[in-house]
């Protein structure tokens, strides 16, 4: 058995639970602070840009350059991290950090909302735990931290689909949120598969799952079931590039893409 392999670190449990009160805080304090809002106009040929600035949007960007550097705040002193970098640990927590803003700034202070800063909090340290762990490839528990990190990718990317469905956003402004989250998503989660970038295979991802949205977007779905329609898809798509890269044959590798996109739409084809 190689040396390492039974090597079970685990990050100061203090810092964790500073960051993710500190991200937690921002978040309390943003909903007594009342910034009047700014508005950018553009008028470009063929259609016209508006960008509104707001309290929710420097809350989102001071929340999403905390974790990020938290995070590698937190890794810098995981014995195996040597002198690698640290960015790719940085996207899952800040997308959890951001999503989880995302309810908080709507509902109002009552017990559902402390109850969602709590949920949240926990989900936060949970994630940066399992980027702790999975920066060591020997870990026994490196998979199961990875399927972690998998799955709550795709939850992530789902809420944010839902997000933005309620939103009702202009086709111009939510395909290029959706072309970006699921490249990030597929990036993140075939790195974790086959511990290396594909970065080309996972912008033919993007570029795939952003026309089968575009082709949605005014179809008369309910938010929750227009973004599993676009899930299962991009859960799909991830899987069996990443199954093919490693050199397995399709007839091996397809059918398990396959049953969860069926079931995902059958999800969606019931929520409707």
């Amino acid at each position: 058995m190689h040396p390492m392999a039974s090597s079970r670190y685990l990050p100061n449990l203090d810092k964790i639970s500073i960051l993710a009160a500190t991200i937690l805080l921002a978040y309390a304090l943003a909903r007594q602070v009342d910034l009047p809002s700014q508005q950018i106009s553009l008028q470009l040929p063929g259609f016209f840009f508006q960008l509104i600035l707001n309290a929710q949007t420097f809350t989102a960007l001071l929340v999403a350059g905390l974790t990020a550097t938290g995070i590698d705040w937190l890794l810098r002193e995981h014995p195996r991290l040597e002198r690698s970098g640290t960015y790719e640990h940085w996207l899952v927590p800040a997308l959890t950090a951001l999503v989880i803003g995302l309810p908080l700034f709507d509902l109002p202070i009552n017990l559902t909302w402390w109850l969602g800063l709590g949920l949240g909090g926990g989900l936060l340290m949970l994630v940066m735990l399992a980027e702790y762990i999975v920066v060591d490839p020997d870990d026994l528990r490196q998979p199961l931290a990875a399927s972690g990190l998998t799955a709550v990718s795709f939850a992530l990317f789902l809420a944010l689909l839902v997000a933005l469905g309620y939103e009702d956003l202009r086709l111009f402004r939510f395909i290029p949120a959706v072309a970006i989250g699921s490249w990030l998503v597929g990036l993140r989660s075939l790195k974790l598969q086959l511990n290396r970038w594909v970065v080309i295979e996972s912008g033919i991802i993007a570029l795939l799952i952003s026309q089968w949205a575009a082709a949605l977007h005014y179809w008369p779905l309910s938010p929750v079931a227009y973004g599993l329609v676009i899930l299962g898809p991009t859960y799909a798509l991830t899987r069996l590039t990443g199954e093919l890269i490693e050199g397995k044959p399709i007839r091996q590798v397809i059918l398990e893409p396959m049953l969860v996109l069926g079931l995902i739409w059958l999800a969606a084809l019931w929520l409707g």
